[in-house]
């Protein structure tokens, strides 16, 4: 029986690992929101290890509003990257494998193709540069570590674009959405299954890995196709119309779709529109 540690449990990817704990029979789980277990401190996460034995980490807890991190810089970096290290530093001492989510605004969006794991990094944006400080005390730290980089995560858990936008259309709200952006919707029930299947197969091949659904969008062409799939009537479609850009405290990349040829030795990746449809169904 491998015993599998859930922080930031009651996050969008923590209740979607919750969703399909049923499915892993052999994996005993521990989940910890972050009032359960505060990974800013240090102390308390060796306490937990010392009275447990854990086989996998998986590190859901992040700071993640974008905006506010513009201000909030050392809240950013505490949650970020400070909290990155003492899991590390713990997981280490323990022998255990630790799994850390990242995000795809570790790079500033130059490229016109997507972004593989050993492309060079360089945030435009203090989320973006806390992340990228999480990895690095990470790779610092040992060996035994996944760092998985995601981007546009959504669920019907949580706060996020997808909920937002599901509220505002049954509100019949004015919608206008920019089109400056293009990444990759994700899906947070897809990254849940692949973490699993990480952990349920025993894999060591450690390092970066990139995962997102396949394909590309830009933040309007998301909420066109949410809105599509809710299959309203005339008289109750929201307004869409799509703008260039709109100003924004944090600099966002213009691309960042992330290449997925890595992780797909590990699990079958399927398109945003299918993956988004299958969740509204």
């Amino acid at each position: 029986m491998k015993t599998v540690l859930i922080t930031g449990a009651n996050g969008q990817l923590g209740q979607c690992i919750q969703k399909i704990q049923q499915q892993f029979s052999e994996i005993s789980f521990h989940f910890k929101s972050s009032s359960e277990l505060d990974i800013t401190d240090a102390k308390a996460i060796d306490a937990f290890f010392s009275k447990n034995t854990i086989d996998y980490c998986v590190n859901c807890a992040a700071y993640t509003n974008v905006e506010l991190a513009e201000t909030e810089i050392d809240k950013a970096y505490l949650v970020n990257a400070e909290a990155a290290k003492n899991l590390a530093e713990t997981c280490k001492k323990y022998n255990t494998t630790l799994l850390h989510i990242s995000t795809d605004y570790v790079f500033d969006g130059t490229k016109k193709t997507p972004y593989t794991e050993i492309d060079a990094t360089n945030p435009i944006s203090v989320y973006g540069a806390s992340k990228l400080k999480g990895e690095q005390y990470i790779q610092e730290t040992f060996q035994n570590y996944f760092i998985i980089r995601t981007s546009w995560l959504y669920a019907e858990f949580g706060k996020n674009f997808y909920k937002t936008i599901l509220q505002k259309a049954s509100e019949k709200a004015n919608l206008t959405i920019t089109t400056e952006q293009k990444g990759t919707p994700t899906n947070a029930n897809d990254l849940a299954a692949l973490l699993l299947e990480i952990i349920n197969t025993d894999n060591t091949d450690y390092g970066i890995y990139h995962f997102s659904n396949e394909g590309e969008a830009t933040w309007y062409d998301f909420t066109k196709e949410i809105i599509q799939n809710l299959q309203l009537s005339e008289a109750d479609q929201p307004s869409l119309k799509s703008v260039a850009s709109y100003k924004t405290k944090a600099a966002r990349p213009e691309n960042s779709v992330l290449d997925k040829t890595k992780v797909r030795a590990i699990i079958e990746t399927i398109s945003w529109q299918e993956s988004l449809r299958k969740l509204m169904e």
